[in-house]
């Protein structure tokens, strides 16, 4: 008998030519009177990829909220990171967000998803529920009074980001909430005494009810089927999830092409966008093999290296090429731009301390904003007005040199036939 969650095969190919991500299209131009714009030279200029090539916006928090100690510095990351991204994750994690008790910092973090979304930078939130990170004043409290307080602050924070960020991981880590024992906190008992499907009911539920528009994600780190019983039961209990989140923090070593695509295959079948919501690669010694949480390996210092630097080139690049590959994933976020305030201070940054760019960093510029990039091209169009050119989905500009432009956005890969009308 055939699964519920079993999706078509057809489409879920890995191509590593990324047909899948590239449109032929036929553009028929006419001027504001409506007359065919023949034998005229144009230029086409791409302006955004469809693909979420996302970065953490940490560290540029406080230059977009207009509190950076160090703007010079802050500058330069920003400069870095407009360079290749156009998704930017916010932190919204309880504890830090709001330390103090009705006091949230919500003024600052809207000032800085303004920022990123006035750039052209989509914009989404990490994450509305989580059992980590969480604010001293939950613990004692009833869990009935968490649960209480877990709904309102879902609700307080997506009306108020809303239009700004509509993007959010919902709930973070789901498999192992309940049974999390690393540190006290008041999200674990409350997880254990309603479960996993309820707590992740209660995430989506309220979020969709303040921002019915919003795209809402299932993230975790566990890529084992504890993992994929999880969604399944998620499903069967009727809850809508908008995208799967996978993380990928690779500390110990890169997972490698055959091991990406069998998870991509496994977590695709359910028929859901996936998104590479953190990814890690270093450029330093690996962390051992034995250590199971990460959070347990604490070194004094852990530099970047040169070898370690030219083996997170190779493997940057070979992990982007497989995830693009992929028709299912349409999101990959980058877990850290900076060495400079890393997660474990490990150097999995895309830059050094200094804000220097390591050899990745310059490897996957040259990827997403130039071989998977259409630079401007001019073109002239026949006597019907149409131009023809091949480009990766999203945004362009159609601008005649004498006056005129068009925005269009290419949607569905293959051959594509699109009108505009180039206005002063």
């Amino acid at each position: 008998m055939t699964s519920l969650f079993t999706a078509p095969t057809a489409g879920r190919t890995p191509d590593p030519t990324l047909a899948h991500r590239r449109a032929d299209a036929t553009v028929t131009l006419t001027g504001p009177d409506g007359a065919p714009l023949a034998d005229r030279d144009v230029v086409v200029r791409q302006t955004r990829h469809a693909f979420w090539f996302g970065c953490i916006g940490f560290d540029l928090v406080d230059l977009a909220s207009g509190t950076s100690a160090d703007p010079e510095y802050d500058q330069r990351l920003a400069d870095a990171w407009f360079g290749v991204f156009n998704q930017a994750t916010l932190p919204f994690y309880w504890g830090t967000f709001e330390p103090e008790r009705g006091a949230p910092r919500t003024e600052p973090m809207l000032a800085a998803a303004r920022w990123f979304a006035e750039r052209g930078a989509v914009v989404k939130g990490h994450p509305l529920v989580w059992h980590t990170v969480q604010p001293d004043w939950l613990l004692g409290l009833p869990d009935a009074e968490v649960e209480r307080l877990q709904r309102e602050r879902i609700r307080r924070d997506v009306a108020a980001f809303r239009g700004v960020v509509d993007t959010w991981d919902a709930i973070n880590e789901v498999v192992i909430m309940p049974v999390f024992t690393a540190q006290e906190n008041a999200i674990t008992p409350l997880a254990r005494q309603k479960g996993r499907v309820e707590m992740i009911r209660m995430a989506f539920e309220e979020a969709r009810a303040e921002n019915p528009g919003a795209t809402l994600l299932l993230n975790d780190f566990d890529l084992s089927t504890a993992y994929e019983c999880l969604i399944e039961a998620v499903l069967e209990a009727g809850i809508r999830v908008d995208r799967l989140g996978l993380q990928s923090h690779m500390h110990q070593g890169y997972l490698g092409e055959e091991r990406t695509l069998e998870v991509l295959d496994r977590f695709s079948r359910y028929g859901i966008p996936i998104h590479f919501t953190e990814t890690t690669l270093l450029s330093g010694d690996l962390m051992p093999g034995h250590v199971e949480d990460l959070n347990d390996w604490q070194v004094a210092s852990w530099p970047s290296t040169a070898e370690g630097e030219a083996r997170q080139a190779d493997e940057i690049e070979r992990h982007y090429r497989t995830l693009l590959s992929h028709p299912s994933v349409e999101a990959m976020t980058y877990w850290g731009l900076s060495d400079r305030g890393m997660w474990l201070n490990a150097p999995g940054g895309l830059l050094r301390a200094d804000g220097s760019a390591k050899p990745a960093y310059d490897r996957l510029r040259d990827l997403v904003a130039g071989e998977w990039w259409l630079e401007p091209t001019t073109l002239r169009t026949d006597a019907e007005g149409r131009v023809r050119f091949t480009g990766f989905l999203g945004d362009y500009t159609i601008e005649h040199p004498g006056g005129g432009a068009s925005a269009l956005t290419l949607t569905t890969p293959g051959t594509t036939t699109l009108s505009a009308t180039l206005t002063p």
